[in-house]
């Protein structure tokens, strides 16, 4: 059986990976993963390997990871300063290595660099790295992070786990992101950097290819979730929101063919007709072709309230609706006439200053914050439980939070709350009007965590908020020298950025 990963980060490659330490060389270049050539925004380990998605970034278990990003982005059509997110990945005392700009850093600007520091102690499994300055990463910059844990409780249940078995879908687009309008429609579906796009050429498809009767794990046995080991759990489908990941097993024990593997979007040309939103599970020996089956109906789809983690299953805090220690409800609207998102009334723009350097210049009050009304002070080691009711425009918006991975104790399409052993992740779906997805975490890591929607487009539209968690350690960390470069920088470069 194969492990294999699926992301949904919006599209990774069969290269050598590269990490922990290594060089993120940042450039652009004209691509045509679906047939259309257009400008993008792409990353590699120098100018002479990029990709996209970018490299595969890989560590094991306890590994610092220094990763030196270096901006030699030029396109004026696009964004040209940067910053990296490493998503999913905790950042345990360095929330200044986090990666959001006008959060936790200024962005990095054309012709400087700046190395990310951090270490995973205690994280394993399947994150990925994206820009998150503005709409950025809708233009490619993009890629996979795999954490490999030595000692994974799952290995009995594949042979196979490396870059080879990693799936992504991505949203593209053929506009570049600043101009494509607010909520663009995307014009095709890439797995693995390769799709197609309707009335365009039949270009070739994403292949992942599997030796029969081995077990892979392509991260439909699913055994982990945004990083967090789950109870297995066999599925014949998966929904999949921008953000998430899932590893699941593949047990390759069928005649030797071509199969489909398709992924059907929420928005745009949907259907597989001539290969849409679609790549191919090709067996060795099978003829380089596209394959003649046909689509099956799914009778066992993924449900998130089945989903439960192997350890440490329990919600934090008592059992119950509203007992945490602190109870907060975030009310999602879209503002028609300012064309902007707010989070109980208050639409997230970012600041100038980062929130980092302005609670190391003393603010601490969510009064003293910026952007005002978008920040919220939580204490340190205490239980949060956010209640998010569902069906805004634009729904379903999947949520990530940053710093925390937490329990889903409401899912949506669901009325029931499960304290006892919900779904652990750092992405969920708040669903539709009649939902009220509801989360819990506890504040035992200090820093200004985004917490935000993972369709980019509405989050620089401003569906957003911060959680400036345990301002007191916050003020007392110390970020590197070059850190505080950034802003200066930044400040000095002009606009156009």
């Amino acid at each position: 059986m194969f492990r294999f990963a699926l992301l949904s980060q919006f599209a990774a490659v069969a290269l050598a990976a590269i990490g922990p330490s290594t060089n993120l060389y940042l450039a652009n270049q004209v691509i045509g993963p679906d047939g259309f050539n257009r400008s993008a925004v792409l990353a590699g380990q120098d100018a002479n390997s990029l990709s996209f998605p970018g490299p595969v970034i890989q560590g094991n278990k306890g590994s610092t990871f220094n990763i030196n990003a270096i901006d030699a982005l030029t396109d004026t059509t696009m964004l040209r300063a940067t910053s990296i997110h490493w998503h999913g990945l905790l950042q345990a005392g360095s929330a200044w290595a986090d990666g959001p700009a006008g959060v936790t850093q200024c962005p990095i600007v054309p012709g400087n660099s700046f190395q990310y520091e951090f270490s995973v102690p205690n994280q394993a499994g399947t994150f990925w790295y994206h820009s998150h300055y503005s709409s950025q990463y809708c233009d490619g910059l993009r890629g996979a992070i795999v954490v490999y844990d030595p000692n994974d409780p799952h290995s009995s249940l594949y042979d196979t786990d490396n870059e080879d078995t990693i799936i992504t879908i991505a949203d593209w687009y053929h506009t570049v992101a600043p101009e494509a309008g607010l909520v663009p429609t995307p014009d095709s579906t890439l797995i693995n950097g390769k799709g197609r796009y309707a009335g365009g050429p039949t270009v070739p498809l994403a292949a992942i290819v599997v030796q029969p009767n081995r077990r892979y794990r392509f991260r439909l046995t699913i055994i982990e979730v945004d990083g967090t080991n789950v109870q297995p759990l066999t599925v014949d489908s998966i929904q999949i929101f921008a953000g998430q990941r899932y590893s699941f097993v593949l047990n390759a024990n069928q005649a030797i063919s071509n199969y489909w593997i398709r992924a059907n979007p929420n928005v745009g040309t949907t259907g597989y007709d001539g290969g849409l939103n679609s790549a191919i599970l090709r067996y060795v020996g099978a003829a380089n072709e596209d394959p003649t089956t046909t689509e099956d109906t799914s009778t066992a789809p993924l449900a998130e309230t089945s989903l439960h983690p192997l350890t440490n299953a329990a919600a934090p805090g008592i059992a119950g609706v509203g007992m945490a220690d602190v109870n907060l409800n975030l009310d999602i609207l879209f503002d028609f006439a300012s064309l902007k998102f707010q989070v109980n009334g208050a639409t997230f723009a970012e600041p100038s200053v980062p929130v980092l350097l302005q609670i190391l210049s003393g603010a601490s009050t969510a009064q003293d914050l910026l952007p005002s009304g978008s920040v919220y002070v939580l204490p340190k080691n205490k239980v949060v439980e956010i209640s998010m009711p569902g069906g805004s425009t634009g729904s379903p918006h999947p949520i990530h939070l940053h710093g925390h991975t937490f329990s889903v104790v409401r899912a949506s399409g669901s009325s029931d709350y499960n304290y006892v052993d919900p779904v652990q992740r750092d992405v969920v779906s708040i669903g539709q009007a009649s939902d009220n997805v509801t989360i819990r975490f506890t504040t035992d890591n200090s820093g200004p965590w985004i917490m935000h929607c993972h369709i980019d487009w509405h989050l620089v539209l401003g569906l957003s908020v911060v959680f400036a968690e345990d301002t007191p350690t916050i003020a007392s960390s110390n970020p590197p020298a070059a850190w505080s470069q950034l802003c200066p920088a930044y400040d000095s470069f002009g606009p156009g950025l």
